[in-house]
């Protein structure tokens, strides 16, 4: 088969839910709907955060983070899977796949590294409640903020950068709705060891380590929420972890059977009942979780709600 190089690389196919034409218009439908949710209640949970001043703590300040990369996350994959939809097409640019490939791992690393500093908060308030605010002190909480954008953004670039030496020679159909960077490296004719050895080694710095923090957090909070006497005090200690112990536990069951779905089965069908699950279920039902369960975001969003007529009456009379 004729070699394809950096310039004369075709364009690449994405087969995803191409199997059932019938279904196509309720497809459209349905991840219209779940994108406009997520969308819609991630950045509902910025804004609140940013307009409440009882919301200006390190915990919402990290949770306004998790929500833009659930955005970023679900912007890179879900438009294009619904322009393809639409126009009943499969292609993808070249340019196009590595911008997905690039995207999807910074906001995906983003998440895990995000979930794992928020564990360190949750840590440090229940078994640290004194020293609290000196420990999570602005500058503390900028930085590791900052340091998780940068970890991510410098991880993805080499994982996304070593693709641009490879060479694809065989059919150009990934079996996805998007450019998943493993099944991205199976389409390659060239050697793909340096990848493979760069994809690995990102994966125990932006995957193991994170989850490991989070494990020794959550080991720590346990021990001490035990440790307390009453049950009033062990429930609400434990109230201020249920939300992000229930973010996590969705986010790595997902990714977990992301991985299982492709490495123990070859049906393209599971593998994209797992994907769907873990790129737009687990971003869509976050806010859900984070509102529901907590007096102070619900309160925020209510008045972010209340506020927003005149906000866009504002709007428009600037604009005019």
């Amino acid at each position: 088969m004729e070699r394809e190089n950096q310039t004369g690389i075709r364009n690449f196919l994405l087969l995803g839910f191409a199997e059932d034409p019938d279904l196509q218009p309720l497809l459209f439908g349905l991840f219209l709907s779940m994108y406009l949710v997520t969308f819609t209640g991630n950045l509902a949970i910025i804004l609140a955060v940013i307009s409440d001043s009882h919301l200006h703590t390190p915990m919402y300040f990290f949770l306004s983070n998790l929500s833009f990369a659930d955005i970023g996350f679900t912007s890179t994959t879900i438009p294009k899977m619904l322009w393809n939809i639409q126009k009943q097409s499969q292609v993808i640019t070249y340019a196009g796949c590595l911008s997905q490939v690039f995207f999807s791992v910074v906001f995906g690393c983003l998440d895990n590294l995000i979930l794992s500093v928020m564990a360190y908060d949750r840590f440090v308030a229940i078994c640290h409640p004194l020293h609290y605010m000196v420990i999570m002190n602005p500058r503390l909480c900028g930085l590791l903020a900052l340091g998780s954008w940068i970890l991510s953004v410098t991880g993805s670039l080499l994982m996304t950068l070593t693709l641009l030496r490879l060479s694809f020679c065989r059919s150009m159909k990934i079996p996805h709705f998007f450019c998943d960077l493993p099944e991205v490296l199976k389409l390659a004719c060239s050697d793909t060891l340096i990848n493979n050895t760069v994809v690995y080694f990102m994966t125990i710095i932006l995957g193991i380590f994170p989850l490991s923090g989070i494990l020794f957090s959550y080991s720590k909070i346990f021990s001490s929420i035990l440790r307390i006497s009453s049950a009033r005090g062990k429930y609400k200690a434990f109230s201020t972890c249920g939300s992000h112990l229930s973010v996590v536990s969705l986010f790595y069951s997902t990714g977990l059977g992301v991985y299982l779905s492709s490495a123990v089965t070859s049906s393209s069908r599971t593998s994209l009942v797992a994907s769907v699950m873990y790129t737009m279920v687990t971003p869509m039902l976050d806010p859900f979780i984070y509102s529901l369960r907590n007096r102070d975001m619900k309160g925020a969003l209510g008045r972010l709600i209340s506020r927003a007529p005149s906000l866009i009456h504002r709007a428009f009379r600037g604009l005019s």
